[in-house]
């Protein structure tokens, strides 16, 4: 069976053509660089996105600040760490780094402030 991928490693846009038997990998071809190889083999076996969004801001002119997670949680989980981020709440000062939500949905990854709000 065949599948193809859009790399988004890099503006390029690799269309990287995956040959596989079952569960396994048999050819990766397509890539122009080895980011595309290791970004499809990540999305095959543990597909695993970046989350950003807005946290409301208590104490603040502003009503929310942006937010993400620090690194890539696992695609699944998007859904779920959304509505904890919805429903989270900052008091204001908030500086860039700031912990938002620790350890979200025991990933071990925690949403950060990427902005300030006074």
């Amino acid at each position: 069976m065949k599948k193809q991928f859009t790399c988004i490693n890099c503006p390029l846009g690799c269309q990287v053509v995956v040959t596989m038997e079952g569960d396994e990998i048999i050819d990766i071809t397509g890539n122009s660089c080895i980011k595309g190889e290791e970004y499809v083999r990540n999305e095959i076996k543990d597909p695993k996105r970046m989350v950003c969004s807005t946290v409301r801001v208590d104490g603040s002119s502003h009503y929310s600040v942006p937010v993400k997670t620090a690194s890539a949680i696992p695609k699944g989980l998007i859904f779920e760490c959304m509505k904890q981020i919805n429903d989270a709440e900052i008091k204001a000062p908030v500086h860039i780094g700031d912990v938002v939500i620790a350890n979200v949905l025991d990933t071990g990854v925690d949403v950060i402030a990427t902005d300030e709000r006074l």
